[in-house]
Formats: C-alpha cells, structure tokens, sequence
C-alpha cells in the first residue's frame, strides 16, 4: 500500500467548485463540512474494490476542504472519510470507518450492499444509534467515478423552448416505457438509450407530446426492506446523489447514453423535464444507514429536532428532511440543477414534496431562501419549474402557494374533475372553475393559467382504464396486505371489479376515459398524460406501483384491448384540437375572453341551477381570433355526467348555428349542424363541442 500511495501527490487546490473535476492535468477535490475536523480522500481500482492511496484534504477554506492531485485522470473511483465527533445526542454522527459518497460525484459505479457495516451504530446495542460502529463499510459501497467534462458530445443540440402556454406533459418512466416494447432493439431497453431510441421518440411525438417529464433518474438505492421481500424501488424517489444518474438505467454508452436520449428529443422538439427529490435521501432517521451526508455533517444536511438533535424532523414521511436553510446545502441544490440544465441540457424540472425546498425553521415561506435563489438565478429562473405543492409537515398543504414563475401540480383539478364524471352533489361549480384554470387558485401576482399543471392520474395513484375499472386499489403483490396505498381514489368500475367480458361495462370505462381525455385537454392549464393512458394501459388494480419493477408497473404494447387503438387515436384528436385552437389553451387571464354558462334548457345559468343538477353548458369567445383561418373564436361545451340520456337546448342568440366537432359517446360523429334552439341529446356521460359556423 505505502509504495502505491506514492505515487500520487496532493497541493491545496481551489475550494470553490465542490466535487472532483478534471481540468486537463489533475483533479480539485472540495467537500464542504462545517463540523469535520480531518477529511480524507480514497482511491479504488477499477473494481472498487481495492484503496490504492488514501490521502488528507489538506486545506479548509470557509467550511470547505480541498486538494489538487496533479496528474490524475477520468475514470479513477474515489470515496471520503470524514472525521469528527460522534455525538448524536448533538445531531453530529461522524464515523471515519465509513466510505462515504461525494455529494457531487457524477457517476456512481456499484450498489449499496445492506451490510451491518454501512450503519454508523451496531445493531446489537440497546442504544442503537448511541453506540459507535467501526467496522468498515468500504467493500459494501458503490464509489464514485470521476468523469472527463471535455468528452460529453452534444453536437449542434438545441433546446426546444416550448412556451408554457403550449406545454403538453407526459410523465413517463425511463424503464417502464421501454422493458416491453417491441419496436426497441432488446439490448437498449430499460436503459436511456432505449427511451432516445427512434421508436419511442417517434412514438411521443406522435400523439402530439412536448414535454416528457421522468420519474427520478438521479442515483437510488433499492432498499433493504424491499429487496428481503423480492422487491425494489421502482419509482427511485430515494435519491442518495443529486449529480449521478441511475447507472441501472446505462445502456452501451454509459452516460452519453443520457445525453444521446436527451438530444433525441430535442431533435424532435420535445422538451425532458426531471422529477427530482431534493426534499429526502436515501439514508433515512436515527436507525438509517451512513452513505453520504449523515457521515460528512449530518447537523448541517438535515434539519433536526431543535430540542432533540439526535432525532430528524420527518416533514417528508421517509425519515429525514434535507436542511435548504443552510446555504451550503442550498447551494448543492442549485447546482445540481444547474448542471442538470447546462451540462445535461434538461428543460425543466418537477419537484417532490416541493414544500420542503420552501420551508424555513418557522414553517414554509414562498419567499423563502430557494425560492428567492431560483427567481433571481439566470439559468434557473428560466427554467420550466413545477413544484408538487404538498408535504406531510405542519402547513404542508400550499396549492396555489409557490411563488409566480412556478407551476404547480394541482390536485384540486384531479379531484373536482374525478367526482364530477361520477356525478357526485353539487360537483359543477368546482367542476367549471378547474376547467377555465382554477383561476380562483391562480390568477394572483401576475400568475397565469398555466401555472395549473392539469392531470387526472399520475405515476401515484391508479391509471386511467383501472380509475373506471377498480373500486378500490389491490396492491396484494406489495407485501403489505393492500394497506397501502391511497383508499380515497374516486373510482368506480360500473358493474365488475376489474377486467370484465360485459360488453355494456366496458361500452360506459370507454365513454368515461374519452370524456377524462376530452376534458384534461380541453381544460385551461397546463395538461399531463400518464403513459399508456392514451391506449388503456392497466396496472390490475394497483395504486401503489412503487416497489413493483415487474409488468404490473411496465407499459404492456402487445396484445392490447380491441379498444386500444381507437382511444390512441381519440387521444390523438383532442390534442391536435387543443393545440390547433387558443380557445382551449388559454394564455392569460386578460386576453379578453368572453365566458358564458348556461342550463340543459337553454337559459342563463342560475345559482340554484348550479346547486340543482350538473350537466351545463359553457360558452367561450374571443372577437380577436375571429379573422384567423382555422381558428374557432367561438365554441360550446355541453357536459352530461349523469346516468342517462338528457336533451340538451342549444341557447336562442348565442352567436348563431354550430357545427358538432366531439362527441365522446360517438367519437365518430361529427360534422353535423346543429341550430340555435334545436336540441341535441347527449347519451349518459358524455360531452359534446359545437364550433360557430
């Protein structure tokens, strides 16, 4: 050991780039902790397996420690070990037997190995987390591999700058997508590669798609508890490094594969979006393990109990809240978002569990430090940014809450829009305000109606064919006796749980997934479509498919429904409508819309009329689109979500005859006139558009 130690020498470096970066002839070295007292850097092998040199850090400049290795190339593994004192009861938790994770290392290589020598404690003491573990945990971890910044090839690649106002969002997920398609080459699927791969993209840009936004692919464990079970994390929202992806998503060319996907779509002018967890990691509470941040300053990383250090504020429900109060950390966050927008040249970014970027020790604040670094960042602040407005934490409830620039998963919508088409009491007023963009919500400080972010199911939750299949979830194949879950989903399966051969069933699933497709499209907003919804893609009952990386959870492409096909193709058209008329995409809330609500009879929308029955009609009007070729400046909606047929009058004076353009229960009808005055019946569930002549 002492002879290949040698070989490598350390100067002071630079402290002010965090991580391991290549300049060319070495590598700088900065780690930031507040609390350590010594920080030593190891080098591995190829195999990870074997120290080659383990070397002090041998400058601290503001908190940070730093070293140049002159001479040192890409490719090399490395970890720290960070000393300090063990002191839980104080929130510090350093272990120098512990190899840890640089928090900026932008490759990993190798899993966690759950081995009692990656906890910082021996499970054997009744203290548990007071007692010190110093076995180490070197050969149980994954390394972290220094890359070569001047090697990314990214060609004449540019990003699509998709408007928001023009914003179509599919959440997808890099190997669900892929593991089971058949159009890609074997060996590309479940990978990056295969998701970039011409088949796929070809495929999302068909159905009229401009944003794809994919479910974590920063580094994640599987967790022990779910691999003792057969299981693993499926949806990845566990990330344990910010800067890595998932290397179990490499295909052939490692990570220009990641780039290579992110530039095919690009070239089809489609925008990716990231989900990404900065509000957790992977290392858990008091009982978790020592990967990264818990060993290298846990006081400053997480947020801890004020009169109890040992213990974690839990606002996110897995164990731990990473602290952005600190501005070192703060920090982390921005960069890695900035190096996932410049070096990786991602569009925009959805945040889990966004409250938590936004809460200060007295609570959330949209003023808040993150929020206030991101509005005045240059790269950032022109990023697509959309937050997931909920935590479990005091207050955790902000729809509507993020500050403007942001956009916002809104639930509301999900929820008015589910119980409106079960026709529940008194669902239509809330029902029309989520259609028009829930400008109750967010018209407000110059936000826009595309700051509602529109989805009626979500990787969360059940899909499109099982919310009008199921009843209730069966997440049996979980391992938690189906307790887990959401139980409030506003289903209904009309008549059979799940897959059934009666022909009238499965006639009113198809007209409720057209009249769900009709009106997340033609809702003001900005709408996301769940993958596979667009054909009825089943995941047999499960809402919980986090751990289920198995065909419950992989988009199936084969041997679909005969009904497959025309819902893909029904989902096609109202896209294209939505995107071919400003009517249903709406841009601002003063553009001079004219909006009008009227009863199944024809007459002006009363307040009792509102309280009385749910099927109304809408119409809207913009005199400064009258003279555009192929633009409607002049359209009604008619909405029957009740159980039976209902004739519907169309409005005396309401700007002459129409033209029926969609109707769910008929989606092959269209074309017909209809006059002022006349009546046009609509089947039960189901809606109806009239343009002016």
């Amino acid at each position: 050991m002492d002879t290949q130690v040698t070989q490598f020498s350390m100067v002071a470096g630079d402290w002010q780039r965090l991580g391991a970066h290549f300049d060319g002839e070495g590598v700088n070295f900065a780690l930031f902790s507040a609390h350590a007292t010594r920080v030593e850097l190891c080098l591995y092998d190829s195999s990870g397996k074997v120290e080659i040199a383990r070397m002090d850090l041998p400058e601290n400049t503001h908190e940070i420690w730093h070293g140049y290795v002159p001479g040192l190339k890409p490719g090399m593994l490395y970890g720290f070990r960070v000393h300090g004192p063990f002191d839980p009861e104080n929130g510090h938790r350093f272990n120098h037997n512990k190899l840890l994770i640089d928090p900026y290392a932008r490759e990993l290589v190798g899993d966690i190995q759950w081995d009692s020598a990656v906890f910082g404690y021996n499970f054997d003491d009744p203290e548990k987390d007071l007692s010190f573990n110093d076995r180490d945990s070197a050969p149980f971890m994954p390394k972290a591999r220094i890359i070569d910044p001047f090697a990314a090839d990214w060609g004449d690649d540019r990003l699509p700058g998709i408007s928001w106002a023009d914003t179509i969002v599919y959440e997808t997920h890099v190997k669900g997508f892929t593991q089971l398609n058949p159009a890609i080459p074997q060996e590309l699927r479940g990978t990056f590669e295969g998701l970039g791969h011409t088949a796929a993209v070809d495929y999302i840009k068909s159905l009229g798609i401009t944003s794809v936004e994919l479910l974590p692919i920063h580094a994640f464990p599987d967790d022990s508890l779910l691999l003792d079970k057969g299981l693993k994390n499926f949806w990845g929202y566990n990330s344990i490094g910010f800067f890595a992806p998932a290397s179990r998503y490499y295909g052939p060319q490692g990570l220009q594969g990641v780039r290579n996907m992110v530039r095919a779509f690009h070239d089809a002018g489609i925008e990716v979006i990231l989900d990404v967890v900065y509000n957790h990691t992977a290392e858990g509470n008091e009982q978790g393990a020592t990967l990264s941040f818990k060993g290298i300053d846990n006081f400053s990383y997480y947020r801890t109990l004020p009169d109890n250090h040992r213990y974690y504020i839990n606002d996110t429900g897995t164990g731990n809240t990473v602290n952005t109060s600190h501005p070192r950390v703060l920090q982390m966050v921005l960069d890695s978002l900035r190096y996932w927008r410049e070096d990786m040249h991602v569009d925009g970014f959805r945040f889990d569990l966004g409250t938590i970027l936004g809460r200060e020790p007295e609570g959330f604040d949209q003023r808040g430090g993150f929020f206030d670094a991101v509005t005045q960042d240059p790269v950032l602040s022109r990023t697509k940014l959309i937050g997931e407005p909920w935590d479990i934490g005091p207050g955790g409830y902000q729809v509507g809450g993020f500050p403007p620039g942001w956009a916002e998963w809104n639930d509301k919508y999900r929820d008015s829009v589910r119980d409106y088409w079960l026709n529940g009491d008194n669902t239509a007023p809330d029902f029309a305000a989520r259609l028009l963009g829930s400008g109750d919500i967010y018209d407000q400080r110059g936000r826009r109606p595309w700051a509602s972010v529109n989805f009626l199911t979500a990787h969360d939750g059940f899909t499109l064919n099982d919310l009008v299949s199921y009843d209730g979830k069966h997440n049996e194949a979980n391992g938690e006796d189906n307790n887990d879950g959401h139980n409030d989903n506003r289903s209904h399966n009309y008549g059979a749980e799940g897959v059934t051969e009666d022909e009238g069933i499965i006639a009113i699933r198809e007209r409720q997934k057209r009249n769900f497709l009709a009106t997340l499209f033609f809702s003001h907003g900005t709408p996301m479509l769940l993958a596979g919804d667009e054909f009825g893609r089943s995941q047999l009952g499960n809402n919980n498919g986090y751990c289920q990386d198995s065909e419950i959870s992989w988009v199936h492409w084969e041997n679909l429904p005969d009904s497959a096909e025309g819902l893909r193709n029904f989902t096609r058209e109202v896209i294209a409508l939505r995107k071919q008329q400003p009517l249903l995409r709406r841009e601002s809330w003063r553009d001079g819309m004219m909006i009008d609500w009227y009863n199944v009879n024809g007459g002006l929308q009363m307040p009792e009329h509102w309280e009385n029955h749910n099927s109304i009609i809408v119409r809207l009007q913009r005199d400064d689109l009258r003279d555009r070729e192929g633009v409607w400046s002049d359209i009604m909606m008619l909405f029957n979500p009740v159980d039976s047929d209902i004739a519907f009058t169309i409005p005396s004076d309401s700007g002459g005859d129409r033209v029926l353009e969609l109707l769910t229960a008929e989606p092959d009808r269209k074309g017909e006139a209809v006059r002022e005055g006349q009546t046009l019946t609509l089947q039960a569930r189901s809606l109806a558009v009239l343009r002016s002549v």
